[in-house]
C-alpha cells in the first residue's frame, strides 16, 4: 500500500500485521463493528399486507409489558422484547418463523433467517414501514424522504 511504513522486523512489536484481506475488512469497517445492511433478502414474501397500520413505538411487550427494546414483527405485528430484554421476539420467531422484525429503539430492521439487518430504505417492500414507524416516533417524514417529496412537489 503507497504511503505505508514497512512492517518492523523486530519481534518485540505487538502491532498486528495486515495483510489486504485485513486491511479490507478494516477499511469496511468489520473491526469497529460496523454491520452492513443487507440490500435484498429472500423471506421479504412473509411481510404483514398491512404494514402502514402498526402499533406505536413505546408499545410495551405484548408477553411481558417491558417499555423498552422492543420490536415489532413485520409478519403479524405483534410487539415483543429483544434479546438483550426477555428474549420474546427470538422466540416468537422460534416457534411462530416469523423471521422479520423492525426495531422501535432505532428503526433498523432484522431478519432473524438471515441472521442479518436490512437496509429498510433502500428495499421497497420496507420502506414504507420503515417511514410509518419514523413519523410515528419523530412525528415527521424521514429527511432523505421529506427532501424527495419536497422536489417531487417542486417540480412541474
Amino acid at each position: 500500500m503507497a504511503g505505508r511504513a514497512p512492517a518492523s522486523s523486530s519481534s518485540s512489536s505487538t502491532a498486528p500485521e495486515f495483510g489486504i484481506e485485513g486491511e479490507e475488512e478494516f477499511l469496511y469497517g468489520a473491526g469497529s463493528g460496523w454491520v452492513e445492511p443487507r440490500a435484498s433478502c429472500d423471506h421479504l414474501a412473509s411481510l404483514s399486507p398491512d404494514l402502514l397500520h402498526i402499533p406505536i413505538p413505546d408499545t410495551p411487550c405484548s408477553r411481558c409489558d417491558h417499555p423498552d427494546e422492543n420490536w415489532l414483527c413485520l409478519c403479524c405485528k405483534e410487539v415483543l422484547c429483544s434479546r438483550f430484554v426477555n428474549k420474546h421476539m427470538l422466540h416468537h420467531y422460534q416457534q411462530m418463523n416469523h423471521c422479520l422484525a423492525l426495531s422501535f429503539s432505532d428503526l433498523s430492521v432484522w431478519c432473524f433467517a438471515c441472521d442479518a439487518y436490512l437496509d429498510a430504505e433502500l428495499i421497497s417492500q420496507l420502506r414504507p414501514v420503515h417511514e410509518t414507524a419514523y413519523i410515528l416516533k419523530f412525528g415527521e417524514p424521514p429527511p432523505l424522504r421529506a427532501m424527495e417529496m419536497r422536489s417531487t412537489e417542486e417540480s412541474p
